[in-house]
């Protein structure tokens, strides 16, 4: 399934990164030849970090974070907290990403300090479960919501849903694959559809407080506490937070694809969060100038009970902001997701033909259609929730494993230039807030926990297989040659910095060159 790989590069060859500025080992260093264009802006890549985070969750469910505080006065204080961090670990990975600038993000991080088998763990539980369960998810959460109009009071039959979500994922693969330049647009078009939903929410929650509806935004009342305080609530409500600040990091992904990556990736990073951040805050207070800390627990869709509750006739907007919303969403996974299996592929972690792209087009054609594929497949399951709570905890896992990375490679690589160096006490602020979360999450859940690690570490005796072991039989090298040769002529894919004519063997031949 894998292509082998060369005993001892995991661990030291992989490590060692070009002291030149934009130049990394082992990465598209050709000026010639097919390769990603650089087509992603300033504004597209704002559009894909803001459009990322706002997913549905501030839409149908901030009550998550107000059930756990216990009250409107510090959920406020954990929704501002958690954008706080969140900045805190992106200006981590801004300097992590102009130090090691690869397309891959944390997975090329990890895998570039820890070593190999570190960096494959990252990649196998994202390629299994993460990303294909998430797409799915949000894909479902879409169809959900442009259905429920027309079968209203009723649910929607299930396997409309279904069908309308599998459509969903097949024409924003199919935009993705015709053109980075389309999806980028897709992806600004629909971050403003949120940015605009939002901003009505907000306006319309100045107006209650104009009117005199700020009840529950009073000191006196703020704080009145629902139950008990208790840390493990605190805790809990700090993971609902930062749950929904989910996306943060996806721009490190598409780092190559980036103009300008060393002045627009961290840029990108200090419009974008603090911008999210307001919007989530702002945005949960407005939601409480509409209705009382019990109603918001009892809805299931806030936003939609939001708008029933002040925009009267035009309380349509909620439902259509949150299938806008989710529909941008699951372009944007797509785009981010598929960046980080074709850095995977690139480094022999998967099969080569997913590192490959289209020769007019300049696109990853058969990582893209292997995320759509594996996203089709989680919609035909029904427990896809339950994938996501098990393996939540490894994702989160990793975001400190990554910033921890960052303080090991001050230590071991100090001569690496750095366009940006951040203070340490960044990082290690990031990692003690995560080891807080991470530890909290043991002791509550070990089962759940310990069924993810389990998941994540089935990724072992196929690292071992398929990567490290280099002296695979011939047929089955052979097998996988054809297998290539055979994808690239169906997609018409090339490995990049190749040309058209390159061979299986060749680009096998190339990329152990460049070890």
């Amino acid at each position: 399934m894998v292509l082998g790989q060369h005993k001892g590069r995991t661990d030291r060859q992989d490590a060692v990164v070009s002291p030149l500025p934009g130049k990394v080992a082992n990465q598209n260093e050709e000026s010639k030849g097919v390769c990603l264009k650089q087509e992603i802006g300033l504004v597209s890549a704002c559009g894909i970090i803001v459009g990322n985070i706002i997913g549905s969750g501030i839409f149908v469910s901030p009550k998550g974070v107000l059930e756990a505080s216990g009250s409107v006065g510090v959920a406020l204080l954990v929704w501002l907290t958690s954008g706080l961090i969140t900045m805190v670990g992106a200006l981590c990975y801004a300097e992590l990403g102009v130090t090691i600038p690869r397309s891959g993000g944390d997975y090329a991080y990890v895998k570039v300090v820890f070593g190999g088998l570190a960096g494959f763990l990252r990649l196998w539980i994202a390629v299994l479960v993460i990303y294909p369960t998430t797409q799915a998810v949000i894909a479902l959460t879409f169809a959900n919501y442009v259905l429920h109009p027309f079968f209203a009071p009723d649910l929607p039959p299930d396997i409309a849903i279904r069908l309308l979500a599998a459509l969903c994922l097949l024409i924003l693969t199919f935009i993705n694959c015709a053109s980075v330049r389309w999806a980028t647009r897709v992806q600004d078009v629909f971050t403003m559809g949120k940015l605009l939903a939002l901003a009505v929410i907000i306006i319309m929650g100045f107006v209650q407080i104009c009117k005199g509806e700020y009840y529950w935004l009073e000191a006196r009342n703020a704080f009145i506490t629902q139950n008990d305080p208790d840390i493990k609530l605190i805790a809990l409500a700090f993971l609902q937070g930062s749950f929904a600040y989910s996306g943060w990091n996806f721009l490190n992904y598409v780092t190559e694809e980036l103009k300008d990556p060393f002045r627009n990736l961290p840029r990108a990073i200090y419009i974008s969060i603090p911008l999210v951040t307001f919007l989530y805050t702002f945005a949960n207070v407005a939601y409480i100038t509409a209705m009382s800390p019990q109603e918001l627990l009892d809805s299931n869709a806030v936003a939609v009970t939001f708008g029933e509750n002040v925009l009267g006739v035009m309380a349509w907007l909620m439902p259509i902001s949150v299938a806008l919303s989710t529909f941008g969403g699951v372009n944007g996974s797509l785009f981010t997701s598929s960046r980080l299996f074709f850095a995977g592929a690139r480094e022999k972690h998967l099969p080569i033909l997913m590192a490959m792209i289209h020769i007019d087009r300049r696109t990853p054609i058969p990582a893209l259609l292997f995320t759509c594929l594996t996203s089709l497949l989680m919609l035909t399951t029904s427990d896809i929730y339950t994938l996501i709570n098990y393996v939540g905890f490894v994702n989160y896992l990793f975001y400190g494993v990554a910033v921890a990375g960052l303080m090991v490679l001050r230590w071991k690589h100090p001569e690496i230039p750095r366009p940006i160096k951040i203070s340490l006490v960044f990082p290690v602020t990031f990692v003690l807030f995560w080891a807080f979360l991470v530890i909290f999450s043991l002791l509550s859940e070990p089962v759940v926990c310990g069924v993810g690690l389990a998941i994540m570490f089935t990724g072992v005796p196929v690292y071992f297989i398929g990567v490290y072991w280099e002296n695979k039989p011939q047929s089955l090298e052979s097998f996988m040659e054809r297998m290539t040769e055979l994808g690239q002529k169906l997609f018409m894919v090339v490995w990049p910095g190749g040309s058209s004519t390159a061979s299986s063997a060749e680009i096998k031949d190339k990329s152990k060159r460049a070890e």
